[in-house]
């Protein structure tokens, strides 16, 4: 039963064909059939349990889906051509505790990278944090930690943005910047898949919304003999 498929006259950067994912047999998410363009933004909303996480690192490549398939600029995506043009900020954010904030950002530099145009304390001016650089990241604040996270994405040169929860542990000015570095990712012909749970989430544009409801959920209520 997919949950959502849309046509757009913008090129599919990210397509998902009957994607489903499972654990210990049980059903997290899927089958799902969509496509995110160059230029886009998409919120993906569910409940807690609906599988975004999950889908999130199925899509970066940390979890292989347990059928369907992805494509990435109409080619099959492989762990080897996913990871340098797939940016995942996850509830961690990716970060070492014990390194600087500039040091994390020349170790993820140094695997993947870096954006034309953009070096690790240009990061992290842009994401507010000019003088914060030689700062342990484990003494920094949940929303400073986060925007670290964020300048970390913003230095990879990839065209793909996955964020979970990028608002949380944000104020008003963070939830701005979160907003700004996404208006302007999509304005450079790249594209994101974002979940939130908070009452800011990105509105610029009237961003399409994806429903991802509990596959698990789904299966019990369906009457017997009901397509999947």
């Amino acid at each position: 039963m997919p949950v959502f498929d849309e046509t757009h006259a913008r090129p599919a950067l990210l397509e998902a064909r009957a994607l489903a994912f499972a654990r210990n047999d049980e059903p997290i998410f899927g089958p799902l059939d969509f496509t995110l363009s160059a230029g886009e933004v998409v919120l993906m909303e569910g409940d807690n349990g609906a599988g975004k996480t999950t889908l999130l690192r199925v899509l970066s490549g940390l979890l292989a889906p347990t059928s369907g398939e992805i494509r990435l600029h109409g080619e099959p995506l492989t762990l080897a051509r996913l990871s340098p043009q797939v940016v995942l900020l996850s509830h961690q954010g990716g970060l070492k505790l014990e390194l600087t904030a500039l040091e994390n950002l020349r170790f993820a530099a140094g695997l993947v990278g870096q954006r034309k145009g953009m070096s690790p304390p240009s990061a992290l001016t842009a994401v507010g944090l000019d003088g914060y650089g030689d700062v342990p990241v484990r003494q920094l604040s949940a929303g400073q930690k986060k925007r670290v996270a964020l300048a970390r994405v913003l230095l990879a040169p990839v065209a793909l943005w996955l964020l979970d929860e990028p608002y949380a542990n944000l104020d008003r000015s963070g939830i701005e910047l979160v907003n700004r570095l996404l208006e302007r990712h999509a304005h450079d012909g790249g594209a994101a898949l974002i979940t939130s749970h908070g009452a800011y989430a990105y509105t610029s544009g009237a961003p399409r919304r994806i429903a991802l409801h509990d596959a698990q959920r789904a299966a019990m209520t369906l009457p017997t003999g009901a397509m999947a």
